[in-house]
Order: structure tokens, then sequence, then C-alpha cells
């Protein structure tokens, strides 16, 4: 069995899923998304420009780029237009999840561990339900927050459960960017070493 937490996992199932028409967009793009190696971070109809479908997406290995965004474009297009699941005009903005990312999947929370994070809850967990702080620790079931602001007689660190977690996003700091930076310059490196070693094939 694979490594729930290994970040190339591509189907990793994603902690926090959509409702309603979101869901129902999602379960249409997704399968498309895992065909060409890419994994869906989220979809959302927004009330922009009359109405728009934003989906996020991303590889395997957390990165995206223009061509990415165009690829996944023109492969989901003509699947939504045979689905037709928006009874309207709408546009389709495809995108990578950004440096302050939503955390969707337990590999997020590995590969970002020690930065600041805000999250909800959608139960109470330790009388409240909204947190901010770093991720100081995962495990299959949940993570640690070190918490930056905490009330009297609370603890510094809080165990979030995974199954409680409703909404987490990172928050942008200089290490968050310059380690985002890193990543991406090494995920980059890496494709271009295999690139290399198939052509010798």
């Amino acid at each position: 069995m694979s490594d729930p937490t290994k970040a190339d996992n591509e189907l990793e199932p994603r902690l926090i899923t959509e409702t309603g028409l979101d869901q129902r967009l999602a379960d249409i793009v997704e399968p498309v998304l895992i065909d060409l190696g890419y994994r869906l971070v989220r979809v959302r109809m927004l009330n922009q420009n009359g109405a728009t479908m934003q989906i996020m997406a991303e590889r395997n290995d957390g990165t995206m780029d223009v061509e990415g965004c165009e690829e996944v474009s023109m492969a989901v297009s003509p699947v939504l237009d045979v689905e037709d699941p928006i009874d309207r005009e709408y546009h389709l903005e495809v995108s990578s999840p950004g440096i302050d990312r939503p955390m969707v999947r337990k590999s997020d929370f590995v590969r970002w561990q020690g930065h600041l994070l805000k999250c909800e809850t959608s139960i109470m967990v330790g009388n409240r339900k909204r947190f901010r702080g770093k991720i100081v620790a995962t495990d299959a079931d949940g993570f640690t927050l070190e918490r930056d602001q905490v009330s009297e007689g609370e603890e510094q660190n809080i165990v979030i459960p995974f199954t409680a977690l409703a909404d987490a996003k990172l928050i942008l700091t200089d290490d968050l960017i310059r380690d985002a930076l890193r990543a991406d310059k090494l995920a980059k490196a890496e494709a271009a070493n295999q690139n290399e070693a198939e052509d010798e094939e």
C-alpha cells in the first residue's frame, strides 16, 4: 500500500472537498486531471465576470505553470461541454494553488511543516473552531499546531484531527515564499533530469 503522506501519490484523497454544484463539477473534472497527471486542489463557482468556474490544480510534484493550466483547460472544456452542469454562460479559469495555498491533502501538511497556517474546524477542538499557528508535526490522523496567540489556560500546542478540518490555508510569509521557490526549482530540475534520462533510453 502506498504511503498516504507521500506528496507524489496522485491518488491521495482530499481531506476537504466541495458540496453542492461545486462537488458535481469536481466529480466531472477530477478524473480528467488524474488522466493528465495532475491533482485537483479545489473547484469553485464564483460570481465574477458574470460567473467563473475556478479550477485549482497542480502536478503530482506540487508544481504548476502556464502550460499546465492551458493543458488542463483544453482537456476539461470538452468534457464540461458534454456534461453541461451549469445552466448559464461562465468563464473557465484554471490556476495553480498559489504560494498561500489551500491545504487539502495530508501530504500538504507534511510538505509545508514549519510554516504558518490558519484553519477552521467543523467541530470544537479545545473550545475553538478557528486556529492560527505553525505546523510542528503531522501524522496519519492529524497535525499539531503551535499557536501564535493563546488565551490564558490554553496550551500553546494543539492537535487537530484531519477528520475535524473544514478549511485550511497557508499564511504568506517570507519563509514560505523562499521555501516555495526552492521547492519549485528542485521539482523543475528533477523533471529536466527525468526528461534527459528518457531521451537517452
